[in-house]
């Protein structure tokens, strides 16, 4: 079921929101679904983008839930990735002289 409902988004992903990111260089990647919510990261050019929380909720919400009826929110995951934090420890670690 779950399956379904992640293919239904991924199509609404396609149609309604990626030709938008893409012509920013920026795409985004459904994490996680929970329940009737969708958890998103914003990859490329959109990634740490300044208007990234405007980006998810006006364009990602409002396009997903118009158009994926039984999703109530689609929310924009800023987590940091675990290499991503790996990498950055490795360079904090080391001496760093300017």
């Amino acid at each position: 079921m779950e399956d379904m409902r992640m293919q239904e988004i991924e199509q609404a992903l396609d149609l309604y929101v990626r030709p938008v990111l893409a012509a920013h260089d920026g795409n985004i990647i459904a994490k996680e679904l929970d329940g009737d919510v969708l958890y998103f990261k914003l990859t490329g050019m959109c990634a740490g983008c300044a208007a990234a929380d405007l980006t998810s909720e006006s364009l990602v919400n409002e396009e997903l839930t118009k158009h994926v009826p039984w999703l109530k929110q689609a929310v924009l995951d800023t987590s940091v990735s675990d290499d991503l934090l790996a990498q950055a420890k490795a360079i904090l670690n080391k001496t760093w002289t300017p």
